[in-house]
């Protein structure tokens, strides 16, 4: 009897856990509704903005037991202002370095959730071969079903943090009264495969 109790527990034991790992599903960016736009105050006057065009990466989202990963690469040598020249320097070994960290990656294991609303993403950010902790906070966060998509689902929604670049050794014009706060925002969807 005892036997075959502990057989009907093992049996139970693995169908939790089949049915835990059928709720995780896996994403890929979309990169047309996936964007980097970063933020960074111009001498007390006005704000620079620019945006990285191209973000790759896949994302697993178990909703109902409130779990995530998440890896991303932003491509720093897609980097937009709407200004040639202001781009080239933004990609100089100044700033982003483009030609030797064509990547910006951030990495996380953990989604954060109240209730059923996701709040936050913590995570590590590798900029310019350096990494350190970042916590995105989730400004909207949604998954539907997609009529671009033939019905799959696309989950993202819109993130935000606050950066100090000289963490990272980004510290052009820091001597001259150049803000060390930089804004990023973040828009990603991606697509169940």
């Amino acid at each position: 009897m005892q036997t075959v109790r502990l057989s009907l527990m093992a049996v139970a034991a693995t169908l939790a856990l089949g049915a835990t790992a059928a709720q995780a599903a896996s994403y890929e960016i979309d990169p047309a509704h996936t964007h980097t736009t970063f933020e960074i105050g111009h001498f007390g006057t006005s704000t620079n903005r620019a945006r990285f065009d191209k973000t790759t990466g896949s994302i697993e989202l178990d909703r109902a037991h409130h779990r995530g990963r998440v890896d991303v690469s932003i491509h720093t040598d897609t980097i937009s202002s709407g200004t040639e020249h202001f781009d080239a320097h933004l990609k100089s070994a100044d700033l982003f370095d483009s030609a030797r960290y064509p990547t910006i990656r951030f990495v996380s294991d953990r989604f954060v959730f109240q209730g059923d609303k996701l709040v936050s993403v913590p995570g590590q950010l590798t900029l310019l071969g350096k990494t350190h902790p970042v916590t995105l906070k989730a400004v909207h966060f949604n998954c539907y079903k997609s009529p671009m998509f033939n019905g799959r689902e696309v989950c993202g929604g819109d993130f935000e943090t606050t950066i100090d670049r000289t963490q990272w050794g980004m510290d052009y014009l820091v001597k001259m009264g150049m803000p060390t706060s930089v804004h990023l925002i973040t828009q990603i969807e991606a697509v169940q495969k």
